[in-house]
């Protein structure tokens, strides 16, 4: 793992800091050695600033000093791997999520219309002839009712669909390519899992998924659907796919 391999090389570096007890400090690098010396201790402590900034000094050289002697173990030497891994998987998912709530403010902003104009458009369809709304606030149509099962969460299917944003631009149709397609109810966006589920076989339905049940914020950048955008889906349920 490239973090204990990190801390394996500043262990030696600060062991060799610490054991200086008259704390020398040279004022001018007179050989190649020096020269080197001085700069594999500087990367090392740049690095230490830039990706371990909050290290107690102190406790790291105790820990390395009872490693070596194997006596006054604050810590259970089959922890130690766990207790270093454990500790940087969750500073890197502090980070992604700091990365992600930047990403959602900024987007917020910027597409704060496409936002209000999709919640406006819902609003309005839900009280038109034939729709229903489920509790997540999924809206759908039944066009035609099938006879046949239905999915489960786990299922694989075949369907037909025509995705459309709520202006009627297409972004996606398996329609137009005359390809039926293929894949988990539990793989794609909430709202075709949930309104999957709700048909029969041989049922043709049309959903007006809310922004929060397909792509939210970040839909799959260069395509037509922007952040916080609701999608309108005529989906007809072909097939259940035996396993």
């Amino acid at each position: 793992m490239k973090v204990i391999k990190f801390i394996s090389v500043v262990t030696i570096a600060l062991v060799m800091v610490s054991c200086n007890n008259q704390r020398v400090t040279k004022k001018s690098l007179e050989t190649e050695l020096d020269s080197v010396s001085y700069a594999l201790g500087l990367d090392i402590g740049e690095k230490i600033k830039d990706n371990f900034g909050e290290i107690d000094e102190d406790l790291y050289i105790q820990g390395v000093l009872n490693g070596i002697d194997s006596t006054n173990l604050l810590l259970e030497s089959k922890d130690v791997t766990k207790v270093i891994n454990t500790y940087f998987r969750k500073k890197q998912e502090e980070q992604r999520e700091k990365a992600q709530k930047i990403k959602l403010e900024k987007a917020e902003k910027e597409f704060a219309d496409v936002k209000a104009e999709g919640i406006k458009f819902l609003e309005e369809n839900k009280s038109k002839e034939g729709v229903q709304v489920t509790e997540s606030g999924l809206q759908y149509v039944v066009i035609k009712e099938g006879t046949g099962d239905k999915p489960t969460a786990a299922s694989k299917v075949k369907v037909h669909y025509h995705g459309t944003l709520i202006d009627g631009t297409v972004f996606d149709s398996s329609v137009e390519r005359n390809k039926p397609s293929e894949f988990f109810v539990n793989r794609v966006i909430k709202g075709w899992t949930e309104g999957l589920q709700l048909m029969s076989v041989g049922s043709k339905y049309k959903f007006f998924i809310p922004q929060e049940l397909a792509y939210g914020a970040f839909p799959r950048q260069g395509g037509k659907i922007k952040p916080f955008s609701p999608l309108v889906f005529e989906v007809e349920l072909l097939e259940i796919v035996k396993k």
